[in-house]
């Protein structure tokens, strides 16, 4: 079976689609059907003869390669999107609502205009979708959504340099907490584990059960052991560089490969582990 990935519309969000009939290549356009409707897409990557127990669940139906006039469409509702964002931001300031407009998205086939914003709470918006249906005598639908889909939708860079997790392959928020940036021995510095949208990274999720995993087989610190030279104290452990940091009874402190360490020796999974080579549908 064919898989490809096709990216919609020219924005963050990815979608898994089987074909077989279609002989489509890497960047061709394609018209997907979605829960909202038909949706137009790139193609960004084709895995050809791909086994079925790697084929990804619930899967988007493929209508049709694009034609000329679903390129046109597209144009005219790119336009639309542009003036009715315009028109939608005047009318915000003009009524003065608590709304931070971040996108208006028009419908492939022209049925609906969505505008997604975000508030610090509940907004009485009923007189701002009035304007709007008398200005364009169309479906409204204003959608709130949080800061973290905020900064999926309007991407950018995160503090290492590259293009946010959540603009280019996280499909669904994990929640965050703070202890897994204490888990992981990182500065609580609200400044170096919060990302562009103001909470906690994403990233933090990535290495913590592999940390759990690793500490659940070692002392706690503070906790005593017992070398040939005679006893010390932990004080320290550095997952990443598998070492421990011990304090003699002299006050010296010493650092050791954890393998040195008297204990059973760590679990495979709690090791370097091997690139993960997810099937295509585990990335939007």
């Amino acid at each position: 079976m064919d898989l490809i990935k096709v990216r919609l519309n020219g924005g963050s969000h990815c979608c898994s689609l089987a074909t077989g009939a279609e002989d489509l290549q890497r960047g061709d356009w394609v018209v997907v059907a979605l829960e909202d409707g038909p949706e137009l897409g790139r193609v960004e990557t084709i895995y050809r003869h791909l086994e079925l127990q790697r084929v990804p669940e619930n899967l988007k139906t493929l209508l049709r390669r694009a034609t000329p006039a679903d390129l046109e469409q597209a144009d005219k509702n790119r336009a639309l999107a542009a003036r009715a964002f315009a028109f939608c931001q005047d009318r915000i300031l003009a009524r003065q609502l608590p709304i931070h407009l971040v996108r208006a998205h028009v419908l492939f086939d022209g049925s609906k205009i969505i505008f997604y914003f975000t508030a610090p709470g509940r907004v009485d918006f009923r007189e701002l979708v009035k304007d709007l249906v008398q200005e364009f005598r169309n479906r409204i639908e204003l959608r709130q959504i949080g800061v973290r889909h905020r900064a999926k939708m309007v991407g950018g860079l995160g503090v290492c340099g590259q293009k946010l997790c959540c603009a280019s392959f996280i499909r669904d928020f994990e929640p965050v907490s703070v202890r897994m940036a204490k888990e992981q021995q990182l500065s609580l510095n609200p400044n170096k584990i919060s990302g562009v949208c103001g909470r906690l990274m994403c990233c933090l999720t990535y290495e913590y059960a592999a940390y759990q995993e690793i500490r659940r087989h070692l002392p706690r610190v503070g906790k005593r052991v017992h070398l040939p030279d005679g006893d010390a104290k932990i004080i320290r452990y550095n997952i990443i560089r598998q070492t421990v940091t011990l304090e003699t009874a002299s006050g010296e402190e010493r650092e050791l490969p954890l393998e040195e360490l008297p204990l059973a020796p760590l679990p495979a999974a709690a090791g370097a582990s091997e690139p993960d080579e997810s099937p295509p549908g585990s990335e939007p």
